[in-house]
């Protein structure tokens, strides 16, 4: 019999969800960033593990309401704990274990969950020693304890088999060549999102967004047409650069993820769009798709 289920992936802001996601995987789907709350969105992935079909929803930071835009975030990540099978509670070594603590309370023992200790090395084994015997006070709430570190993969293969243990006996719920169920357009949406958060600096990324306006399919070429939405006149300017210097970055950056993924040449035409207040702007914001 085979296995199937949904497994959130649940943390702090810049915990590495979006990373470790991307790493289980092979490919590269989610954006990812240095920066704080960059993932706004579920997304998905599909990955196959012997008889098991295990569907990582990646997911927003847990973190304090502000703007409505952040509160969206926020139901994001909580519905996403509520909807899936299994939790992978994603925790930084170097992290106070209070944000456990906090996650803790938030799920009430509702669903699952695995502790994945990262980042484990960036610390010597006196500290990680320490760390794994904070979080072992808890350890009738949690199935497992599993230090990883993800760009050398170390523990990822005792992450899929424990997940894998922890999920129930079903067909699978997508083709098993799938990579995602995500939306193509959604996803280059991020890509070029990535772009302006690695090469825009201080609160300019999080005041933007991307609207893919059309995607032309050919055989040797995809043509993206996208609008980059800020909130300001004054940051039309950064956002293009001198001699247009910026977005050409923002655009080569975005296209080469594009190539990347789906194996041919890409072309993208980035347009900028003021759209004032559009963060704090709820009919706006569900017009881009950030609908509870």
């Amino acid at each position: 019999m085979t296995k199937a289920g949904f497994v959130s992936l649940i943390g702090r802001p810049n915990a590495g969800k979006s990373t470790l996601m991307n790493s289980l995987l092979g490919e590269k789907i989610a954006m990812v960033s240095q920066k704080a709350n960059a993932t706004r969105r579920r997304s998905n992935a599909i990955v196959m593990y012997e008889d098991t079909q295990i569907i990582f929803v990646d997911t927003p930071g847990l973190h304090e309401r502000e703007k409505i835009l952040n509160q969206f975030m926020l139901d994001e990540a909580l519905k996403a704990m509520g909807d899936c099978d299994l939790i992978v509670y994603l925790a930084p070594v170097t992290d106070s274990v209070e944000h456990y603590e906090k996650f803790l309370e938030l799920n009430n023992d509702k669903v699952k969950h695995i502790i994945a200790l990262s980042k484990i090395d960036q610390v010597s084994q006196e500290k990680l020693f320490k760390k794994i015997n904070q979080y072992n006070q808890f350890s009738d709430r949690f199935e497992a304890l599993i230090p990883v570190a993800i760009p050398r993969k170390v523990g990822h293969e005792d992450l899929l088999k424990t997940i894998s243990k922890n999920l129930p006996e079903s067909p699978f719920l997508y083709d098993p060549d799938d990579l995602t169920s995500e939306l193509v357009r959604d996803i280059y949406a991020g890509f070029i999102r990535e772009g302006i958060f690695e090469n825009i600096s201080d609160e300019i990324p999080y005041e933007s967004d991307v609207l893919i306006d059309s995607i032309e399919e050919e055989k040797n070429i995809d043509k993206i047409y996208a609008t980059i939405i800020i909130e300001k006149e004054s940051q039309k300017g950064i956002i293009i650069g001198r001699g247009g210097e910026s977005i050409k970055r923002i655009g080569k950056s975005a296209r080469e993820k594009i190539e990347r993924l789906s194996g041919k040449k890409a072309y993208l035409n980035l347009q900028v769009s003021v759209k004032k207040g559009w963060s704090k702007d709820k009919t706006y914001l569900e017009e881009l798709g950030y609908k509870s």
